[in-house]
C-alpha cells in the first residue's frame, strides 16, 4: 500500500505572509497525523521563505510518523540535517528565484558531492533520497552514490493537458520505477499532485510514498487539515 506524506510548507507560507506565529505548521503536522498521514514533509529553504529552523527542530521532537526533510546540498543545510537527524532527507535542487522546485536534482553533475553527503547522513542514521526526473542516468547515479531511495518528479505528468501526453508521462514514471527497482532503490513520487490527478499515479504499482503538499493545504483552508488529509489518503488507497 502506497503511503502519504503531507508537505506542510504552505501552512508556514500563510504564517510568513504576516510575519506572525500562526498558523503553526507544527500543529498542522499533528492534524495530519491524526488523520492517518504516514509522514510529514517540509522543505527548509536557504532563504527560509516558509519553514524555518524552529519548525524543523520542533517537528523532529513531535512528529511520531516519518519526518522527511527536503533540502538542497549546500553545506549549511547538510550540517542542519546532521544535527536535527530527521528520518529521511530528500535532496532537491534549489533556485532562490523559483516559486516551487523546478526540475530534478542533477545527480550526474554533482555525483561526488551527492556521494559525500549520503555517506555523512548515513553515519547519522538518516535515509537519503533524491528528487529527480525519471531519467535512467539520474536514477542509476543515485544508486551508485549510495542513496536509499528516489522521488520521481511528477510535475510533467501533473502539467500535461492532452491524454496522449498524460499517458506518455505515466509510462516514463513506470519506466523510472522499473530502473530504480532493479538498482535496489525505494521509489517515491511527488510534485504537482492533486485530488484530481492522483488516481492514475497511485495506480502505478511499486510507488511506495507520495509527497503532496500544496493541494492538501489548499483543501485544508476550506475543510480543515484533518479532512483534507483523510480525503487524499482515501484517493491513494483507492488507486492501489
Amino acid at each position: 500500500m502506497a503511503l502519504l506524506n503531507v508537505n506542510i510548507d504552505h501552512v508556514a507560507t500563510v504564517r510568513q505572509a504576516r510575519q506572525t506565529d500562526e498558523p503553526d505548521p507544527v500543529w498542522a503536522a499533528v492534524q495530519c497525523e491524526l488523520a492517518g498521514a504516514n509522514g510529514i514533509t517540509v522543505h527548509l529553504r536557504q532563504d527560509r521563505r516558509h519553514i524555518n529552523d524552529r519548525d524543523v527542530k520542533l517537528l523532529k521532537q513531535t512528529v511520531a510518523c516519518k519526518f522527511n526533510l527536503e533540502m538542497c546540498m549546500a553545506e549549511p543545510m547538510v550540517k542542519i540535517a546532521e544535527k536535527i537527524k530527521p528520518d529521511q532527507v530528500t535532496l532537491v535542487p534549489e533556485n532562490r528565484a523559483e516559486l516551487t522546485t523546478e526540475g530534478g536534482l542533477d545527480c550526474v553533475k554533482f555525483k561526488k558531492r551527492l556521494t559525500d553527503i549520503t555517506k555523512r547522513l548515513h553515519k547519522k542514521g538518516i535515509l537519503v533520497s533524491t528528487f529527480i526526473m525519471p531519467d535512467e542516468q539520474q536514477i542509476l547515479t543515485t544508486a551508485e552514490a549510495g542513496c536509499d531511495a528516489i522521488e520521481l518528479h511528477t510535475g510533467p505528468y501533473a502539467n500535461a493537458t492532452k491524454d496522449s501526453i498524460v499517458e506518455k508521462r505515466l509510462n516514463e514514471l513506470r519506466d523510472g520505477r522499473d530502473i530504480a527497482a532493479a538498482a535496489g532503490l525505494i521509489v517515491h513520487a511527488g510534485h504537482g499532485l492533486t485530488y484530481r490527478n492522483i488516481g492514475p499515479v497511485a495506480a502505478i504499482a511499486g510507488l511506495c510514498e507520495f509527497n503532496i503538499g500544496h493541494s492538501v493545504v489548499s483543501r485544508a483552508v476550506l475543510v480543515g487539515m484533518k479532512q483534507a488529509t483523510e480525503e487524499m489518503k482515501r484517493l491513494i488507497e483507492a488507486g492501489n
